[in-house]
């Protein structure tokens, strides 16, 4: 049975300073240049045949960063999908030129290589094509020459495509090559979506975005509103953000189930409404085969834990909700198939969401506390009696399954994340994004 329609929630930038470039050797930008600011806006569009790699949750929704791109000569406008847990970048490309049937995507946009005089497929001997870091590594087509790709769908199928190379570009920046996946998939249509033609990798491996354009440090906060996000590329040493720095995780040899180029931090307690979980130290961290890594991800919606880390918290937040929430009682309900700490509140009437107990997610030098309306979410179309559904925010990994614990998006909204790279380190600080907009200047 196919999966539902799920809804991706996409953020799209427009830049208001100078515009950036896709690079395969760009000079780092120096400490002391202004980043480069983007303001955010959030679009909703469906997910149920965007391709994923195999470690991203086949059910969940995005809020992934998203910008215009131009790429090829001459250029064609596309929109890509800004998301810090993939590696490959990759386009939807049509087979035929501009104005034939082959051009056309479901959405109404995708890439058309046949038209730009810069596009080059990668061979089978190039450096690109021997890359280890993605989940299905790139692989020789015999026939062709070609260095082909496939990704993974959310519904369990797969698309294919080649790597190549073309010159990417915003605005009157200097165009530069790029490495990237030219997939033949398109995404699903709907009414009211938005065309989106690919995915710009963020994650620290050797064809992400990250590396190829040379990117040491990036920043954003994602708004709880649908118009006061922003992005940063660049170094955002601001005044006003007192940042809280905790390191990136890696350990010192390699592990079979450690994902190496995601951005990892250590998880070491968690608290309940300032109740600290009695969750021994060895079940927070990686165990001898690196499963366990606690991963920071903007293309995940919720919060997964593993499964006794999970228990715990389900425990002790019931106990805590019990004179506030009726719990729904229905063992065998499990919103995405992991929500499983769910309540019942009235129809038409929003839950306590201010007398809640927050959830305290503490690391090493810093901590991510989720409260209010973060806490709970309603259950689309689910009803029992003259009640609706609404479900703790935190899901149980082990019935994903999942071998690692994920920090989604929807517990990074109103707080200033930061990606140090050059220092190893991820920085957060609580704030208002529409303040944080005002500050940088923008009137968004």
């Amino acid at each position: 049975m196919p999966p539902p329609l799920l809804v991706c929630l996409l953020i799209f930038l427009a830049p208001v300073s100078r515009p950036w470039s896709v690079a395969v050797e760009a000079e780092p930008q120096s400490p002391g240049a202004k980043p480069r600011v983007f303001p955010l806006r959030a679009r909703q569009v469906p997910a149920g045949a965007l391709p994923r790699p195999p470690s991203k949750l086949r059910f969940h929704h995005n809020v992934s960063l998203t910008v215009s791109l131009a790429v090829g000569k001459p250029p064609q406008n596309v929109t890509m999908v800004f998301d810090t847990g993939s590696e490959l970048s990759w386009l939807l490309c049509a087979t035929g030129r501009q104005g034939s049937a082959g051009a056309a995507s479901a959405m109404g946009e995708s890439f058309r290589p046949r038209d730009s005089a810069t596009f080059a497929a990668v061979p089978c001997g190039s450096a690109q094509c021997s890359s280890r870091d993605l989940p299905a590594p790139p692989s020789c087509d015999g026939a062709s020459r070609q260095c082909s790709v496939s990704l993974s769908y959310a519904d369990g199928s797969t698309s294919d495509g080649a790597l190549a190379t073309d010159v990417f570009a915003v605005g009157d920046a200097p165009p530069l090559r790029s490495a990237f996946g030219c997939m033949s998939t398109a995404y699903d249509s709907s009414p009211d979506g938005v065309a989106t033609a690919g995915l710009l990798g963020m994650n620290r491996g050797t064809l992400s975005f990250v590396t190829q354009a040379s990117t040491r440090r990036f920043s954003y906060c994602i708004s709880d509103r649908d118009d006061a996000g922003v992005l940063l590329l660049g170094h955002s040493d601001l005044p006003f953000l007192p940042l809280n720095y905790t390191p990136l995780y890696q350990p010192t040899l390699p592990l079979p189930y450690f994902d190496r180029v995601a951005y990892s931090v250590q998880l070491l307690g968690i608290r309940v409404g300032g109740k600290p979980l009695p969750i021994p130290a060895s079940v927070l961290a990686p165990d001898h085969t690196g499963a366990g890594q606690t991963m920071v991800d903007s293309g995940t919606q919720f919060t997964f834990l593993l499964g006794d880390a999970y228990s715990a918290l389900k425990a002790e937040f019931l106990k805590q909700t019990k004179p506030l929430l009726p719990a729904l009682g229905d063992p065998s309900f499990a919103f995405q198939e992991a929500l499983d700490t769910c309540f019942r509140v009235p129809a038409g009437r929003p839950p306590p969401s201010a007398r809640l107990p927050p959830v305290t997610l503490l690391f090493n030098g810093a901590e991510m506390s989720v409260a209010g309306d973060r806490l709970l979410y309603k259950v689309p179309g689910e009803r029992r009696g003259a009640d609706g559904v609404w479900c703790l925010t935190f899901g149980n990994a082990d019935m994903v399954p999942l071998t690692a614990y994920v920090i989604g998006h929807h517990h990074q909204m109103n707080l200033w994340v930061e990606y140090d790279l050059e220092r190893g380190r991820v920085g957060i600080a609580p704030v208002k994004c529409d303040v944080a907009s005002e500050r940088l200047g923008l009137m968004l």
